[in-house]
């Protein structure tokens, strides 16, 4: 059975894929939320994030021909603008850090 044929795999990508939107779009009123509602929100961003590295390291341990395109497609685009997914990742834990950071100031 091919990596993508997997019901475990395919629901956990739309749910991932689902619960990012969500995250997305509750995070462009960030800004209007009280310090425990970004607090909140940060941690699910986190939660997301660890999730989201653990779903690509099994596309990169997988033998599965699909599995191994899906990376290099994603090496490819993010190549384009010049980062790898390494600092994908530690860009936006960056930026998590740094909205924890500003959290902590306003106490």
């Amino acid at each position: 059975m091919g990596f993508f044929d997997s019901e475990i795999v395919q629901q956990e990508a739309k749910q991932l894929f689902e619960d990012y939107q969500s995250l997305i779009q509750l995070g462009s009123h960030y800004g209007k939320f009280d310090r425990e509602g970004k607090k909140i929100f940060i941690e699910k961003m986190e939660a997301m994030m660890d999730r989201y590295r653990i779903f690509m390291k099994r596309f990169e341990l997988s033998d599965d021909f699909m599995a191994q395109m899906t990376v290099e497609q994603l090496n490819t685009q993010l190549g384009q603008f010049g980062i790898t997914p390494t600092q994908m990742f530690d860009q936006m834990n960056l930026t998590l850090e740094r909205m924890k950071s500003e959290l902590e100031k306003q106490t």
